[in-house]
């Protein structure tokens, strides 16, 4: 019915999407107020962003909080009840944000703000709200924002990748006596992990091998909140570690992705994909894996926890909660975990307090597995003193699998983790998985920058003088077209270079020209 502000641009295919996503698709017979999120790619081409941004909030948000290129998220609040005045006796609307920031929290409580108020007053209510937002201040990686609309003030820390991975949120001053007291979110975008992992939490390890791996994994849920949860909250599990495969929320049978997913021509895509629909089961059931949840409830004891169970059990539409999968898991189970959340069940621990627990362990599960990854990539660098000014920056040397193997010997995982298993084997698997493409590509995107920052600062300590004395105007020419471009490239890429060095080798650029004859300085300044 509308969009706001007016000049943002969707285009058709787009709208339609956001449409069918925005509602719930199979029965849920809940009346009220519901939220969930969804992914959706973006169609045609790339549109620039109404916010200026020369890339620096990508290059100091970590890694799984940067703003995403080619899709949209989609936060919304759905409202369902009674109305006889409608033709279909229920008044039925969702109000949705569109964001490329992965920001769950934030908005859906935003919308718990907006949307009540929206479906009251309509669009005067959204050009009030939209006029606050405008003035707010941009997302900056380290920095505790506040944000005030609709008369509250919410209080929000931007994490940083700087911040120390696991570390609890810095507590959050009040720089000013904020009045009314401000609305703190303790985190922008961390879900609940105990309350979602409720059902599964005896199989964390196995979820947590599948989506290293990019494994395709379907998880059926009653509704589109469970459903959406639940996808978040497994592809949030590899932090820090960046989950480089596709992820799909909410997915219904009418997204133009459809017919890609369920045809049974060719393997399934590496995505997770949480549908509501029962139609799912049959068109998806030749898929390796299939977690089907229930209602989440938060109950004093244990949860029961789903059964591991054959792909061919899933045949019927009452197909009970399990994980269907053939999936053989390469590391043992971890029963400290399991104890420790059944101890503080037992002693009535907040649910934070248990979240906190089980983000700690996939923190250093994921940790035990990177950091041998990192240690052997880092051996890849060449030595400093290998960079000399007048020669191109020499290469990292190539990833090879078989001397990463013979590395794991003395200093593998086994170093840093208690648990047993086929690490190995782990590894090996994770070699062929979009994950390990996305870490390697980072890696060695940041190694190159590191190269040729070095290398910048090894020509601004060189005596550039001396090398000139037997050179033919020729390769000054040369030099000073190289360095050139070499400067334009480290302020264009950002590379970790300090100023001063970046002066410096515009000092010896005017230097060099300044010792050549008239007609080629003209040329150059030109």
């Amino acid at each position: 019915q509308l969009v706001y502000p007016h000049d943002f641009r969707l285009t058709e295919k787009e709208k339609t999407s956001i449409c069918y996503l925005s509602f719930p698709d199979s029965y849920s017979g809940g009346l009220g107020d519901t939220q969930f999120s969804f992914r959706l790619r973006q169609a045609g081409g790339p549109r620039s962003s109404p916010f200026q941004d020369d890339g620096r909030y990508n290059r100091e948000a970590p890694l799984t909080l940067q703003r995403e290129a080619a899709h949209y998220f989609g936060y919304v609040y759905f409202r369902q009840v009674k109305d006889s005045s409608m033709r279909r006796g229920y008044f039925q609307k969702s109000l949705v944000l569109v964001s490329r920031l992965p920001y769950v929290n934030l908005f859906q409580c935003l919308l718990q703000l907006i949307a009540p108020e929206y479906f009251d007053k309509l669009e005067p209510c959204l050009e009030a709200v939209c006029n606050e937002i405008d003035q707010w201040p941009p997302p900056v990686p380290g920095q505790t924002l506040n944000l005030p609309v609709m008369g509250v003030v919410i209080q929000v820390r931007i994490p940083s990748r700087v911040d120390k991975p696991g570390s609890s949120p810095v507590k959050q001053c009040n720089q000013e006596n904020l009045l009314p007291a401000p609305l703190v979110l303790p985190s922008v975008h961390e879900l609940d992990l105990f309350r979602c992992f409720q059902p599964v939490l005896i199989h964390i390890q196995m979820l947590w091998e599948l989506m290293l791996l990019g494994e395709p994994m379907v998880v059926m849920a009653p509704s589109p909140t469970v459903s959406s949860e639940m996808v978040l909250a497994l592809t949030s599990c590899l932090a820090p570690l960046r989950y480089c495969c596709d992820f799909r929320p909410y997915f219904t049978i009418h997204d133009s992705e459809f017919k890609e997913y369920t045809t049974r021509t060719q393997a399934p895509p590496n995505i997770v994909v949480g549908v509501t629909n029962p139609f799912f089961i049959k068109t998806l059931q030749h898929w390796p894996h299939i977690l089907r949840v229930g209602e989440l409830r938060m109950s004093g004891d244990l949860p029961k926890q789903v059964k591991v169970k054959k792909p061919a059990k899933l045949k019927t539409l009452d197909t009970k909660p399990g994980i269907y999968t053939s999936y053989k898991t390469f590391l043992h189970k971890d029963k400290t975990l399991i104890k420790r959340l059944l101890k503080g069940i037992q002693r009535k621990r907040p649910s934070e307090v248990q979240s906190a627990l089980l983000r700690r362990h996939l923190l250093e599960l994921t940790q035990s597995f990177i950091i041998p990854l990192e240690h052997y990539m880092a051996s890849l660098m060449p030595l400093q003193r290998a960079i000399t000014p007048w020669k191109n920056p020499p290469q990292i040397r190539p990833f090879c699998q078989e001397d990463f193997m013979k590395s794991l010997e003395h200093a593998g995982p086994q170093l840093t983790c208690v648990l047993k298993g086929d690490w190995l084997g782990l590894y090996r698997r994770f070699f062929k998985s979009p994950n390990f493409d996305g870490w390697f590509r980072q890696r060695h995107r940041e190694m190159t920058q590191k190269l040729e920052a070095l290398h910048l600062e090894a020509i601004c300590e060189a005596d550039i003088v001396a090398w000139m004395k037997d050179k033919s105007e020729v390769e000054i020419v040369d030099l000073v077209l190289k360095l050139r471009e070499k400067l334009v490239r480290a302020r264009c890429q950002h590379l970790p270079v300090k100023e001063e060095t970046l002066q410096r080798v515009s000092l010896y650029i005017d230097t060099i020209i300044g010792s050549l004859p008239e007609d080629l300085q003209a040329v150059l300044h030109h």
